[in-house]
C-alpha cells in the first residue's frame, strides 16, 4: 500500500453506529484472562518489532502522568464509554474505549485473526501530527482480538490538551475519529456568540489598516469570541486559545476562522471554552486576532482569562501551576501545604468540586517517604512529617479543610496523625510550655504555637467524643495568652528568646491570623467568651497599626520601599485573611467584614493582569512579585470575600 494509500484509509470514516448496540467482546473479559492478556502483550511489545504506518506519527511518545501514568491497564479503569463509532476494518471491529474518570484511553480490535494489530494516536496540536503506535499489540494465536494499554488523553501539567484515537492494521489501515475534537465547559466550542451571557471586552482591541479587532467575553459562561468592523469583504477574523497563559497555541490556533461575507463591513466567529474540566485544563487563555483581506500579516490583542468571580477567575489561573505528576506545586513544601488549603477554602466556600482531584492526587503523591531535597531540603519521613514542625503543622490543618470539604475519613485521620507528631514538641518543660519549631527544640515561636492552637481546638470539633484535645487546646490558649508573644500593642512578634521573653522579631501577618484562627477556633468549641474577645484584641491591632495594614491594605514589611518578600513571605497575607474572614463571620462585625471587601476590591483592581495574575503587594506598587505562591495568598483574600 503506498503512503497516499494509507492516508487515505486512515482518513476514511466509516456509518456511525449507535452506542446502544451490543459489543463483540473478546474470550479474554475475565479477570484470569485479562492478567494473561496483560502478560501477552508483555512479551509481544517487548519481543515485537514495531511497524511504522506509512503516515509517520510526529515524535515516539514520552509519558504522561496526570491521575495516573501512561500504561495503566485497562482493568483498573474506573468507567468505560466509547465516544465515537467503532470502525469496520476489513471485518474487525476497531473500538476506542475512554474513561473520563481517568482521564485516559485504550484501544482494541476484536472479530480478528493471529498478527491483527491495534495501537493508540495521541496528537498534542489537534490531530496535524501525533504520537503514534502507543501501546501496539498484536492479537495471539488462538484468539480473535486484544486491546492496548491506557494512556492520557490531557497533559494539564504541559499545558497540553491532547486528542487520541484508535488506529489497527488488519489487512490494511484504519483509524477512528479523535476524542474529543470539542471543548466543553458550560456550554462548548462552536455556541453561537447570540447565547452570550454578557459581552465583556476586557482589553483594548487592536487596528489593522482601518480594521478593529475585537475579544469579547462571557465572563459568566467563561467563553470568548472576536470580532472584526469597519472592513470589507474577505476579512478574516479568528481566536487563539494557550492553556499556558499565551506562551504556546499548539491546538488552539485559528478557532472558528471566519470571512467577512461581500456586502458586509465586519462579521464575528463562534465562542470558544477557556475551561476544559474532562481533560483537567483551567485557566485557559485566548485572543482575538485578525487580517485584512488583501495583506498576509495580522494583528491580535492582549491574551485574558475569564474570571466567572474573582475568586474563580483566581482559582483558575493557580491551576496552570499545579503538577499532577507529582502532585504539588513545585518548589516549596509548605507552601504547597498552605496553597491546597486556599484551593480547599475555595471549593468549600463556592460549593465547587472541579478541584477534589486535586486534593486526592496531592494526598496519594506526598504521603510516602521523600530523600532531603525532593520536595523540601528536610526528608519527608512519610505522613508529611519532617523535622520542621511547622511544615507538618501546615500539611495537618490542609488535611483538616479536606475532611470538612469531602467527608473523606482518611484526610481527618492524617490530620490526626500529623497533630499527634506536633505533640511530641509540646514542651512544659521550657518557657512553661508551647511546642517547639524545630526537632532540634531550638526555637519557640508563633507559628508553631498558633498552628498548635487551632488543630487542637479544630480536632476537638472534629473528632467524636474528644477530650484530649480540647484539654490541649484550653492548654495552648492560656499559654499563649500569657507566653509573651503578644506585645502591649495587640501584635503577635515572630517569638520568643531563650529566656522566654518577646523577642520583637518581625509582626508578620500570618503569625497574627493564626492567633485569631485559633482563639476563634476554641470559642466554637467552648463557648467562652473570653476567648472571643482575645480574637477580637488581636483583629483590632491588625487592622489599626501600620505594622500589618496600610491605607486600608493589608502590608508587610517586605511590601514597602524597594523591599522583596521571599517565598516564605509572599503566602503570609493569604493565611491571615483567612483567619480574619472566620473572625468576621462569626462576629458579624461591619469593620471586620469592611476590611475583608476592601482587600478583595484593592489586589482585584491594582493587583491583577489581564491573564488574571495576582502579584505580592496588593496595593498594586512597585516593585511587585507574581508567581503561584501570590496567587494562593490573593486567592485567600478573594475567597473571603466571597464567604
Amino acid at each position: 500500500m503506498s503512503a497516499r494509500d494509507s492516508d487515505i484509509v486512515v482518513r476514511t470514516r466509516t456509518r456511525a453506529r449507535t452506542r446502544a448496540r451490543t459489543r463483540t467482546r473478546t474470550r479474554a473479559r475475565t479477570r484470569a484472562r485479562s492478567r494473561l492478556l496483560g502478560l501477552l502483550l508483555t512479551a509481544a511489545l517487548a519481543g515485537a518489532a514495531l511497524v511504522v504506518p506509512a503516515a509517520a506519527p510526529a515524535s515516539a511518545a514520552t509519558p504522561v502522568c496526570v491521575l495516573a501514568c501512561d500504561t495503566l491497564d485497562p482493568s483498573q479503569a474506573r468507567q468505560e464509554s466509547f465516544p465515537v463509532p467503532a470502525r469496520n476494518l476489513n471485518g474487525r471491529r476497531l473500538q476506542l474505549h475512554v474513561s473520563d474518570a481517568d482521564d485516559m484511553a485504550w484501544a482494541s480490535i476484536d472479530d480478528g485473526v493471529t498478527g491483527d494489530s491495534v495501537w493508540l494516536d495521541r496528537s498534542w496540536d489537534g490531530g496535524t501530527t501525533w504520537e503514534g503506535l502507543l501501546g501496539r499489540a498484536s492479537v495471539p494465536g488462538t484468539w480473535t482480538g486484544t486491546r492496548t494499554l491506557m494512556y492520557n488523553i490531557t497533559d494539564p501539567r504541559d499545558h497540553r490538551r491532547g486528542l487520541v484515537r484508535a488506529c489497527g492494521d488488519a489487512a490494511g489501515v484504519g483509524c477512528t475519529n479523535w476524542v474529543y475534537p470539542t471543548v466543553c465547559d458550560t456550554l462548548c466550542d462552536g455556541t453561537g456568540a447570540g447565547q452570550a451571557a454578557g459581552d465583556d471586552q476586557p482589553v483594548p482591541s487592536t487596528t489593522l489598516y482601518g480594521r478593529t479587532i475585537r475579544l469579547h467575553v462571557d465572563q459568566r459562561n467563561s467563553m470568548a469570541w472576536a470580532s472584526v468592523d469597519t472592513g470589507g469583504a474577505g476579512d478574516e477574523i479568528w481566536l487563539d486559545r494557550s492553556w499556558d497563559g499565551g506562551a504556546t497555541w499548539p491546538d488552539g490556533s485559528s478557532l472558528g476562522r471566519t470571512s467577512t461575507p461581500s456586502g458586509a463591513t465586519g462579521t464575528r466567529t463562534a465562542m470558544y471554552a477557556t475551561r476544559d474540566p474532562r481533560g483537567l485544563l483551567y485557566g485557559g487563555a485566548v485572543r482575538a486576532c485578525g487580517r485584512e483581506a488583501s495583506h498576509n500579516e495580522g494583528s491580535c490583542t492582549a491574551w485574558v482569562r475569564p474570571a466567572p468571580t474573582r475568586a474563580r477567575g483566581a482559582a483558575d489561573a493557580l491551576m496552570t501551576s499545579y503538577d499532577p505528576y507529582n502532585g504539588w506545586w513545585p518548589g516549596s513544601w509548605w507552601n504547597s501545604a498552605a496553597t491546597l488549603t486556599a484551593l480547599v477554602d475555595f471549593a468549600r466556600t463556592t460549593g465547587r468540586h472541579d478541584y477534589d482531584w486535586v486534593i486526592a492526587r496531592t494526598f496519594e503523591q506526598n504521603r510516602g517517604v521523600f530523600a532531603a531535597g525532593v520536595r523540601s531540603t528536610d526528608a519527608i519521613e512519610g505522613h508529611f512529617i519532617s523535622r520542621s514542625i511547622d511544615d507538618s503543622g501546615w500539611w495537618a490543618i490542609a488535611w483538616l479543610d479536606a475532611y470538612d470539604h469531602t467527608g473523606d475519613a482518611r484526610y481527618l485521620d492524617e490530620a490526626v496523625t500529623i497533630a499527634n507528631y506536633v505533640q511530641r514538641y509540646w514542651d512544659p518543660g521550657s518557657c512553661g510550655g508551647g511546642v517547639w519549631w524545630d526537632r532540634e527544640r531550638t526555637y519557640k515561636n508563633a507559628v508553631t504555637n498558633g498552628q498548635y492552637l487551632w488543630l487542637t481546638a479544630a480536632l476537638h470539633r472534629r473528632v467524636p467524643g474528644d477530650t484530649v484535645w480540647l484539654q490541649r487546646a484550653r492548654t495552648a490558649a492560656a499559654w499563649y495568652r500569657a507566653g509573651g508573644m503578644i506585645n502591649s500593642s495587640g501584635l503577635v512578634n515572630d517569638g520568643l528568646t531563650s529566656a522566654c521573653a518577646n523577642n520583637g522579631g518581625t509582626v508578620w501577618s500570618y503569625n497574627q491570623g493564626l492567633a485569631i484562627g485559633g482563639f476563634t477556633e476554641l470559642w466554637r468549641a467552648t463557648g467562652d467568651a473570653s476567648l472571643l474577645t482575645t480574637a477580637r484584641t488581636l483583629a483590632d491591632a491588625a487592622i489599626g497599626s501600620p505594622a500589618l495594614t496600610r491605607d486600608g491594605v493589608l502590608t508587610e514589611s517586605c511590601d514597602l520601599g524597594s523591599a522583596s518578600c521571599d517565598d516564605n513571605q509572599k503566602q503570609f497575607k493569604g493565611i491571615f485573611m483567612r483567619h480574619f474572614a472566620d473572625l468576621a463571620q462569626v462576629t458579624g462585625a461591619s469593620a471586620y467584614r469592611a476590611y475583608v471587601q476592601k482587600q478583595a476590591d484593592t489586589l482585584w483592581a491594582r493587583d491583577r493582569t489581564s491573564l488574571n495574575a495576582l502579584g505580592q503587594r496588593w496595593a498594586g506598587t512597585g516593585p511587585n512579585q507574581t508567581d503561584w505562591r501570590t496567587q494562593a495568598s490573593a486567592l485567600g483574600a478573594l475567597t473571603a470575600a466571597e464567604g
